[in-house]
């Protein structure tokens, strides 16, 4: 009789046992699934984010930075956003070095096209224009091959047909443009090349590029020792307009 009850302890300790063990094990693979670290893209936080395109069709090009489209039913004005071509057409001014062949390119690149408008901050600027940015194509994603190919804002400054003219808080490219201008300045290509001059607003002070800091109050040459963290082009004008103040360091024109 001992012997029986021995064995029925042993047995129910067995079964107590199997089953201690299969619950470890069952837990085993959910907590393997809570300590893997999922693969995330290295560009997230560090590329603009795309948004909603709007399909247009250029109906007339103005200039170089200046174009009509129909869109949506509507006609209406766009100005490109962060570029400044030559002037052309500017009431009582003369027609600028490089200007007719900036609004060539234009013409040749955009007029009668199907094209895909991006906006950025602000809607419109002060005449009623609509500001954007004009896709050649669709973009695929927000990268640098994408934008230099599609990315018609983009391609006036890697051809040298216009100089980065940022007005904050419309800055959502600046630093891909930044760097498409020094390619086109390094290669003399366009209003930079050794044959054409640099457009008169340049040396007039009107487009004079300085550049801002995303927290400062001051306005610097390119550059400055202030701009070490972060730098935003902007044209003289604008920065005075926006109360922006010469820095001590650099001494920019005033």
């Amino acid at each position: 009789m001992i012997e029986v009850l021995l064995l029925r302890k042993v047995f129910y300790l067995l079964l107590i046992l199997i089953a201690v063990v299969s619950g470890c094990s069952g837990l085993s693979p959910a907590s393997n699934v809570s300590d893997q670290t999922l693969p995330q893209s290295q560009e997230a936080g560090q590329q603009p984010a795309r948004a909603p395109l709007l399909k247009a069709k250029v109906t007339r090009v103005v200039d170089g930075d200046t174009v009509h489209v129909r869109l949506n039913g509507t006609d209406q004005t766009v100005r490109l956003i962060g570029v400044d071509t030559p002037e052309t057409v500017k009431p009582n001014s003369p027609v600028q070095p490089y200007g007719k062949e900036a609004s060539g390119y234009t013409r040749s690149q955009l007029e009668g096209k199907t094209v895909y408008i991006e906006k950025d901050v602000q809607d419109r600027d002060k005449y009623g224009r609509l500001l954007a940015y004009i896709w050649l194509d669709q973009p695929t994603a927000v990268s640098d091959l994408e934008i230099r190919g599609k990315l018609f804002n983009a391609r006036l400054l890697l051809e040298g047909y216009a100089q980065i003219l940022t007005i904050p808080p419309d800055v959502k490219y600046v630093d891909y443009f930044i760097g498409y201008q020094k390619e086109a300045r390094d290669g003399n290509k366009g209003l930079w090349g050794p044959s054409a001059h640099t457009p008169p607003p340049q040396d007039q002070g009107q487009h004079t590029t300085v550049y801002i800091t995303r927290t400062g109050k001051k306005y610097h040459l390119e550059g400055c020792s202030s701009l070490a963290r972060s730098q935003i082009p902007i044209s003289l004008p604008d920065a005075k307009a926006k109360g922006y103040g010469s820095c001590k360091v650099c001494k920019p024109p005033l």
